[in-house]
C-alpha cells in the first residue's frame, strides 16, 4: 500500500505545481486555496508512504516523479519547449526513479 500512497503523492504533486500558475503569486484566493489542499494531501499522502518506504527513497520517487511529470506536461500542454537536452533529463529523472524503486528494500 506504501507505493499506491507514493504514486498518489507524486500525481498531487503535480497537480499543485501545475497549479501554481494560476494562483499569480497566491493573490487569487480559489486557486490558492487548492494548491493548499493539493499540497497538504500530497505531503499527508507521502508521510504515509514513508512508513513502508525509506524516506531518502521515497522523497527522491516523489520529487522525481513530480518534476518529470511537470515538465513533461508543460511540454505537452502549455507550450513549454521540448528540446533535446530537456528530454534527456527527464529520462536521466525517470531512470533514476525506476532504479530506486527497484533497489528499494
Amino acid at each position: 500500500m506504501a507505493w499506491v500512497y507514493l504514486f498518489s503523492a507524486a500525481v498531487l504533486e503535480i497537480v499543485w505545481a501545475l497549479g501554481l500558475k494560476s494562483t499569480h503569486g497566491f493573490s487569487r484566493l480559489g486557486p490558492s486555496i487548492g494548491v493548499i489542499i493539493t499540497m497538504a494531501a500530497s505531503m499527508f499522502l507521502l508521510a504515509l508512504a514513508a512508513r513502508g518506504i525509506p524516506i531518502g527513497t521515497a522523497y527522491a520517487i516523489w520529487t522525481g516523479i513530480g518534476g518529470a511529470g511537470t515538465a513533461i506536461f508543460g511540454m505537452i500542454f502549455l507550450g513549454e519547449p521540448a528540446t533535446v537536452a530537456r528530454i534527456v533529463c527527464i529520462v536521466l529523472i525517470v531512470s533514476g526513479v525506476v532504479g530506486l524503486k527497484f533497489f528499494a528494500k
